[in-house]
């Protein structure tokens, strides 16, 4: 079994340090496993599919409840719920595990009898009564290599500090917060212009056969999980505040914050066409940032915030180098390529930036939220 100690080797494509070894018999591999599964989002499904493709047993799906979504606000279940109906999976959809609330839910996981539960983003806390109902506990897939970047979002939070090279870690479920000793571990290198959500895609892709390898690990009984070592960071979930963008720091750090929140919950900032407009939300998808002596003259000579065309690619202008952006959504409209915006674009557009950011967010955030309340209470009067 893996050495989640062990050092990555360098390369620029997704690895794993945990090499499965080939068991020398079916016997010597030991029985297939009954598992319980737990996940919600788009990103839990891969180890989800990654799991019925292996020889142990999916015998039940525990996921949030269905919930609504689009204008139409039509109950739809999660994407891992769809995936187990699509397989016939049994699913226990519960928001909670705890009390009065998650005795159902409880009392389903235990009749399920499974030998070991897995968790990969189900977005609930499983609680101490329920962390020894299986045989081998409850492991989880991390989107970190721990303690690093304990909490709800590890990728988001790495690359907004910059991180180069991100990994995910199987470990075992304990009452702390991503506490529990590591059974296998794996890295991938965060390529030029790659979002937190590209990043957290190749994880979970990766990370189901990571999955299946610690259940093969723990049926034939040489699974060996190690303590964490070092010091914890801590992952706190993100809000739409973190997503605001202030072009004048290093165009390094400001790309790593605008892919690092990106698609959720998003990159933007208040762009001002022109003197005489107020500030509108614009949104950012991808960049890629650029030093100072890497730019088009035209760039290097705009002002900081500055919104420009120059050699065929839409830019923006940073404190220091500048951002070449990929795709952008100007307030009221789809996203759309970053240069065609730019292109047609009318006035000298710019996001703010620095003190007159600083001075006119709290202004702009009152206003924005006063032209949506008013937006919803036109909608309400509309619809009675």
């Amino acid at each position: 079994m893996t050495d989640p100690a062990a050092p990555p080797a360098a390369q620029a494509t997704a690895q794993t340090t945990a090499q499965p070894a080939e068991p020398a018999s079916a016997q010597d591999a030991g029985a297939p496993l009954r598992v319980l599964y737990a996940g919600t989002p788009e990103t839990a499904v891969p180890v989800l599919e990654a799991l019925v493709a292996s020889r142990h047993r999916v015998v039940g799906v525990l996921t949030r409840p269905d919930a609504p979504l689009g204008r139409k606000r039509v109950l739809t279940p999660s994407p891992v719920a769809a995936a187990a109906e699509a397989h016939g999976i049994p699913t226990v959809k519960a928001d909670r595990l705890r009390g009065e609330a998650g005795a159902e839910a409880a009392e389903a996981i235990r009749a399920l009898g499974a030998d070991v539960a897995v968790v990969v983003a189900y977005g609930a806390l499983v609680p101490a009564e329920l962390l020894g109902v299986p045989k081998h506990g409850w492991l989880n897939l991390h989107f970190s290599t721990l303690p690093a970047w304990r909490g709800a979002a590890p990728v988001q939070r790495a690359m907004m500090a910059g991180e180069t090279r991100i990994g995910a870690d199987v470990f075992q479920l304990e009452e702390g917060l991503d506490t529990g000793p590591v059974f296998a571990r794996m890295h991938r290198d965060v390529a030029p212009g790659q979002t937190s959500g590209d990043l957290l895609a190749g994880l979970a892709a990766d990370g189901g056969p990571l999955v299946v390898e610690v259940l093969d690990g723990l049926s034939a009984g040489t699974a060996v999980a190690t303590p964490q070592q070092g010091e914890p960071t801590h992952a706190e979930k993100l809000s739409h505040a973190d997503g605001l963008v202030d072009a004048a720091g290093d165009a390094a750090a400001v790309g790593a914050l605008v892919n690092g929140v990106t698609p959720e919950p998003g990159a933007w900032g208040w762009m001002l066409a022109d003197q005489a407009d107020a500030p509108t939300r614009f949104k950012l998808d991808a960049v890629l940032p650029h030093a100072e002596e890497d730019l088009p003259a035209e760039v290097a000579a705009a002002s900081v915030g500055d919104l420009l065309v120059a050699a065929k690619r839409a830019w923006l202008r940073a404190g220091s180098g500048a951002l070449e952006l990929t795709r952008v959504q100007p307030s009221g409209k789809k996203l759309m390529a970053a240069a065609d915006w730019a292109r047609g674009a009318t006035g000298s557009p710019r996001l703010l930036a620095g003190t007159e950011l600083a001075d006119h967010t709290a202004e702009l955030q009152a206003a924005h939220a006063a032209r949506l309340a008013a937006r919803t209470t036109a909608e309400g009067k509309t619809r009675a």
